[in-house]
């Protein structure tokens, strides 16, 4: 992801009447491709390597489960700075 994009990004958790719910200064970020959070940037400031490898399983309403259910997000092999819907779980 080049800096522009970065820049236009919403980030994942963001509460929706934020004036500013792009990307913040110092932080690092992975953009999720596909599924319900399609085009969010997920803050990965502070994971491990282990943790950034394992990916994540991330709440969201508007899965295939609704409310409660999680959306399951891996780094994509030939770009770990995107990371590939995998599927949703309740």
């Amino acid at each position: 992801m080049d800096d522009e994009a970065l820049l236009r990004g919403r980030v994942y958790g963001a509460d929706h009447d934020d004036p500013d719910p792009g990307p913040r200064p110092g932080h690092e970020y992975r953009e999720l491709v596909g599924g319900p959070l399609d085009g969010l940037l997920l803050d990965v400031t502070g994971w491990d390597a282990d943790q950034l490898a394992d990916g994540a399983a991330l709440a969201t309403e508007i899965g295939k489960y609704g409310p409660g259910g999680r959306a399951h997000y891996e780094p994509r092999p030939a770009d770990p700075r995107r990371w590939d819907w995998q599927g949703d779980t309740p």
